[in-house]
């Protein structure tokens, strides 16, 4: 059952209170290095200030725990805010205190409010019933547009849902459309890429795949856990020592699911964690002492190329390997490369995947790139996100 957006009631003059994803990176001069979680708000903010809503906007930025921080403040979040709306945002310094309700019942029609970091306040993370009542006071409808907070059980994201009329915004629309798609009603091939440090953080998205998906492609750190499950010697590379048996579980299960999983039969290794490391390509099964696995080599790259070329779907989540270093960042990047050409529904997982892909510039050639992070892995697991199951079904 789909939930209701802001397009299914009526908003129009309505005070809204809306949770964003705001929870920008920035650099120690506190300047935004990567406004797309900002950006990808503006359809459902722009919606409202169209319907001469008021337009109160909250979000957290950071792990301040409870308490007032400068450093974690939303100050750079109203200024970026006010220049891609082109209209001035003003920032509460708190949250549901005397600044707060000032700006709010002095706003009209068309203006934006945006509240100082929810996590100030201590309430937030431990869903607070009393904050969530404050929170709703200020306005008649809430609108959940945060799809990257949506695995949390927090006051702004699922207790304020008890107190008003809530539904989901654009962004959230979206992510359920195109992840549950996805999932649900892929069309075949269908195609995994399952990459990232830890086998332990993908298990629940990688099981829930395995009943879905005909092939998975492993790369990233993670594939050391499963060669050395295979009996390989993996040098110095990262290696989840404990998670051996469960490397074993999960090829058992493709095979018996007859799902084809493959492993990089190439690496590229490098002698120590440095960008410009002394580096060479091996088989996987001749990785040497004192070395570390960084990167899928070429033979790899061009294995797991023919298999996405014959996929009518793909999901991603996580990259094959160091990307942030360019020496090992070719695996990740020749992969994006040959997905830009593949006539495929094309998913990207959120998180570091999708930063790889926007460093190399390809965004636009993909189907959706999930904002979540967490939450898209949860939802790809089959779990229901708290933040969803708050909002009103159509």
């Amino acid at each position: 059952m789909g939930k209701k957006t802001v397009k299914d009631i009526d908003v129009k003059n309505k005070k809204v209170l809306v949770r964003c994803d705001f929870n920008v990176p920035y650099d120690e001069n506190r300047v935004i290095t990567d406004n797309r979680r900002i950006v990808a708000a503006l359809p459902t903010i722009k919606y409202l200030i169209e319907n001469n809503c008021k337009v109160i906007l909250c979000s957290h930025l950071g792990r301040p725990k409870g308490e007032v921080k400068p450093e974690f403040s939303l100050d750079i979040v109203a200024k970026e805010l006010s220049k891609l709306l082109g209209q001035e945002v003003k920032l509460a310094s708190d949250v549901v205190g005397e600044s707060a309700h000032k700006l709010t019942s002095e706003m009209k029609e068309g203006e934006v409010v945006l509240l100082e970091n929810v996590r100030f306040e201590a309430g937030e993370e431990k869903n607070d019933p009393e904050l969530s009542k404050k929170l709703a006071e200020m306005a008649e409808v809430y609108v959940n547009d945060a799809f990257g907070t949506a695995h949390r059980a927090h006051s702004s994201t699922t207790g304020v849902a008890d107190y008003l009329p809530a539904v989901s915004g654009f962004l959230i629309e979206k992510e359920l459309e195109f992840l549950g798609n996805a999932i649900q009603n892929a069309q075949k091939p269908f195609v995994a890429i399952i990459g990232g440090k830890k086998v332990s953080d993908k298990i629940g998205p990688i099981e829930n795949l395995l009943t879905k998906v005909d092939t998975v492609l492993i790369g990233g750190a993670m594939a050391y856990t499963f060669l050395k499950a295979m009996g390989y010697n993996v040098g110095d590379s990262f290696c989840e020592e404990d998670k051996l048996d469960l490397a074993n579980e999960i090829m058992e299960k493709a095979k018996n699911n007859g799902v084809k999983l493959l492993l990089p039969v190439d690496t590229k290794i490098g002698k120590e964690f440095d960008p410009n490391t002394e580096s060479k390509i091996v088989k996987c099964t001749e990785i040497p002492d004192g070395w570390e696995g960084f990167d899928i080599g070429d033979e790899t790259i061009k294995l797991y190329s023919e298999e996405l070329r014959k996929a009518k779907t793909i999901i991603w989540m996580g990259p094959l390997g160091l990307f942030e270093f360019d020496q090992f960042a070719i695996g990740t990047n020749s992969i994006a490369k040959v997905l830009a050409d593949v006539d495929a529904v094309k998913v990207v997982g959120g998180g570091d995947s999708a930063a790889a892909i926007e460093k190399i510039g390809l965004s636009n050639k993909f189907t959706h790139i999930s904002t979540g992070g967490s939450a898209s892995l949860e939802f790809i697991e089959g779990k229901k996100l708290p933040g969803i199951e708050a909002l009103q079904d159509k």
